[in-house]
């Protein structure tokens, strides 16, 4: 690791020594290119910190792979626990001696006569080149009806929860049907806890299918490598909601219908709170309809490409729900269903209102190409679709990495041609 000293100047300074960040970092390290991590925790801290005790990754540890560094613990189709991804990806750092100053907060950005000054809580740099690797996801959203929770009734984010024996004894209500909300409901109901669940827009996707891994397929398929521009939708798509499924146990799908029929309680979209009763839209049937359909679409595209190819692989049965709600509930007594906790699955805002460059659009997302901002020297990295839906997985960090290290790599050759042909 590296000291932080006021007043220095770097080539390059990277906010946050997350795996994105670090993987540029190896990368400047081989090409002799000076630069520094700035990081607010330590290293990798939000893969400790801002998961629940049996968190486990949806995605296989064939796909987790960084430049110069590879999952190599013998499970390659299995997947990683939240401790042992945090170790991957700190063992990484310590691979290289990644220059990164722990505990350390940057809390303002701008733009100089020559590149940026970079105000931290420990003193100021300055730098030819930033590159923000911080993620997207700063701020855990809770809703303003939430103040109208009923007092006794515990209260946390997604990022907060790690157990069923945290919380105290009861039910409890699970906001939010994305990968955390649908994985965080299956930890309760695994535990023996009585959930109600309040069911967002999120799509699913199958684990296995015809003998693999969905993501093994899509995967040889391309799908996460398509530019994000090429979809419907263009760079709209990169506000989508990942499909839920679980690596837990060695892999399954998440199938709420089944917990439904094992007690769980489905509800709609909850819309707000009277009196210590939750109002829900009357939405339940068609978001678990919409789930199901993206599943067997993906299935559709798996069945087309191993046509095509000519594989062969085993043929499946396709998927039969095996719940429809009888009816469509729209209220929920906290009190009256012994609810004595809340947890919100509804996710985060961005938060960068600590750059004072004018690189945003009018909510407040970085306007970019490839990670590669309009203001000279100032780039995104870490992204969820800065380039593909790879972006935002191990697997498809090297490739936005290596277009940023040549994006610095040429960037930096201009400066210091334009400087020794000075006058």
């Amino acid at each position: 690791m590296t000291t932080f000293e006021d007043g220095s100047h770097y080539d390059t300074v990277i906010v946050g020594a997350g795996q994105a960040g670090l993987s540029l970092s190896r990368l400047l390290t081989d090409d002799g290119i000076a630069h520094v991590l700035l990081e607010r925790e330590t290293i990798a801290h939000e893969w400790r910190s801002g998961r629940w005790d049996n968190f486990t990754l949806v995605t296989p540890n064939w796909q987790c792979r960084l430049p110069g560094w590879t999952y190599d613990a013998g499970d390659p189709h299995g997947f990683m626990k939240r401790d042992a991804v945090h170790a991957f990806v700190r063992d990484y750092a310590a691979s290289f001696d990644a220059p990164v100053v722990e505990g350390v907060e940057v809390i303002g950005l701008v733009r100089n006569d020559a590149g940026y000054t970079v105000s931290t809580t420990l003193g100021t740099v300055t730098a030819d080149r930033v590159v923000i690797a911080t993620g997207g996801y700063h701020r855990p959203i809770i809703p303003g009806y939430a103040q109208q929770i009923p007092a006794g009734i515990r209260q946390l984010h997604s990022s907060e929860y790690r157990s069923a024996a945290d919380l105290p004894d009861g039910a409890v209500l699970v906001v939010g049907s994305g990968q955390s909300g649908a994985q965080i409901a299956e930890d309760l109901h695994l535990e023996g806890r009585r959930v109600h669940l309040a069911l967002g827009t999120a799509p699913r996707c199958a684990r296995f299918y015809r003998g693999r891994d969905c993501i093994e397929w899509l995967h040889d398929m391309g799908v996460y490598d398509v530019p994000v521009t090429q979809h419907a939708g263009g760079l709209t798509k990169r506000e989508s909601t990942n499909h839920y499924m679980t690596g837990r146990d060695g892999g399954r799908d998440i199938d709420l219908r089944q917990f439904a029929t094992e007690g769980m309680q489905l509800y709609g979209r909850m819309t707000g709170i009277d009196d210590g009763v939750i109002t829900i839209a009357p939405t339940l049937e068609v978001s678990l309809d919409r789930a199901d359909a993206v599943a067997e679409s993906i299935k559709d595209d798996i069945d087309a490409y191993i046509a095509r190819a000519g594989i062969h692989a085993p043929t499946e049965a396709r998927y039969v729900p095996v719940w429809r709600p009888p009816v469509e509930p729209q209220s929920l007594d906290l009190e009256a269903a012994g609810v004595t906790s809340v947890i919100w699955c509804i996710g985060y805002r961005a938060d960068y209102s600590w750059v004072k460059v004018g690189v945003f659009d009018g909510q407040g997302h970085p306007t970019h190409q490839r990670g590669v901002t309009g203001a000279d020297g100032l780039y995104f990295l870490g992204l969820p679709w800065l380039y593909s839906w790879g972006s935002g997985r191990f697997a498809g960090i090297e490739r936005d990495a290596r277009y940023l290290a040549e994006q610095l790599a040429s960037a930096r050759s201009s400066l210091l041609d334009s400087v020794s042909s000075g006058p």
